[in-house]
């Protein structure tokens, strides 16, 4: 048999759970936001870095060239995703 006292901490838990999942919910964006501007940054240099070994290139600049076209996009996305949320 349930006394009171069970399922008034189930029903606390229940709450707990919902605000972490409301907590996630809201993060969400932020997270994705964030993981875009590392992938893009990782995805354009090892482009670059590929480039370069197929030229040939002994200076990387196909290296740092990818990695400011990774950068400056990832950045972009990022200030769109958080500055597009804060507005709503």
């Amino acid at each position: 048999m349930e006394s009171p006292e069970d399922r008034d901490r189930r029903e606390d838990e229940g709450k707990e759970l919902s605000n972490l999942a409301d907590a996630y919910r809201k993060a969400a964006p932020y997270l994705s936001a964030s993981t875009t501007l590392v992938a893009s940054v990782g995805v354009f240099a090892w482009l670059g870095w590929w480039v370069d070994q197929k030229v040939g290139n002994r200076t990387p600049w196909f290296l740092l060239l990818g990695a400011l076209l990774g950068m400056t996009g990832g950045f972009v996305g990022f200030f769109r995703t958080v500055l597009g949320k804060r507005r709503k």
